[in-house]
């Protein structure tokens, strides 16, 4: 089937949801609703998803490195003020991996892990 094809099929990615293995879902709270800011959109108990309302592109990036010879992050999340959610990742005593730091791409960011393990790149565009 050509490329046209499949426009045409009117297939249209709606959401991507990363999802993260875990025996202890309780554990994200801290990190994802009360340092990020997050909204619990859905907690079944053996499944909490964290989100927000705002409207937010659709994408999933593959890389070979996290640029600037940083390791491969896991998740991306974009913010409207790194500052403080650098304030609160230290005040919260989640370790800084990397940064805060100014990238020739145009973004400002920092690598953090969250309580599963997963390296978090918490970023700003400038």
């Amino acid at each position: 089937m050509s490329q046209e094809k499949f426009g045409e099929a009117g297939l249209k990615v709606k959401r991507i949801v990363a999802n993260i293995a875990t025996p202890d879902v309780a554990a994200a709270k801290r990190f994802y609703q009360d340092v990020l800011g997050l909204d619990v959109l859905m907690d079944h108990g053996w499944i909490a998803t964290y989100g927000s309302t705002e409207q937010m592109t659709v994408q999933i990036s593959v890389a070979s490195q996290g640029g600037s010879d940083a390791p491969t992050p896991d998740l991306s999340i974009e913010v409207d003020d790194l500052d403080l959610a650098l304030d609160r990742m230290w005040n919260a005593g989640f370790p800084i991996e990397y940064g805060p730091a100014d990238e020739p791409w145009g973004v400002r960011r920092f690598f953090v892990r969250d309580p599963f393990g997963k390296l978090v790149n918490i970023l700003v565009h400038n």
